[in-house]
């Protein structure tokens, strides 16, 4: 076994994934349970936000390359993730972003995130892309030891902005 390989089997959470998770593209009734997911992990209710991008992702015939997928247990969204293929951003050749991945709290733990990451990967090679990539913010040591935990590493991009105001 790779030194990769066993560095993401130690990582790999002890719980077994729920055998009643599935993961599934998003309808519109879902969106009241995605927006609570993300109001009960941000602390913000961003209603408008998400029915924006429930209209650009949310099908997938109107953006090609997108997937807004859901994470369903026992008849309940439970988490969701957004993504799509960018196409030479940066002069890079065509590669999958997740922009947007959450697990209810009480739902943590048990696989979900992984099983929603899988599923979003397995979306962007079959478009045929052979890299995903995610931004984050570097006080998220959440989502930080998630991604890692799934082989995420860091890149070879360097994040940089500066404030328009002041």
């Amino acid at each position: 076994m790779s030194r990769r390989k066993a560095e993401r089997a130690e990582a790999a959470p002890t719980t077994a994934p729920r055998a009643d998770l599935f993961v599934r593209p998003v309808r519109r009734g879902d969106l009241d349970a995605v927006i609570a997911i993300d109001t009960q992990v941000t602390g913000l209710e961003k209603r408008d936000y998400w029915r924006s991008v429930y209209r650009r992702y949310g099908d997938a015939a109107a953006t090609p390359g997108a997937q807004f997928l859901v994470a369903e247990a026992a008849g309940e969204v439970v988490g969701f993730v957004i993504g799509e293929v960018r196409d030479w951003e940066f002069g890079a050749p065509p590669c999958g972003w997740v922009f947007a991945i959450d697990v209810r709290p009480d739902a943590r733990l048990a696989g979900t995130g992984t099983r929603l990451l899988e599923s979003i990967c397995a979306g962007f090679r079959r478009a045929g892309v052979r890299k995903v990539r995610t931004m984050l913010a570097s006080d998220n040591t959440l989502i930080l030891s998630f991604f890692r935990s799934q082989g995420m590493m860091a890149g070879r991009f360097i994040p940089l902005e500066m404030d328009l105001e002041g």
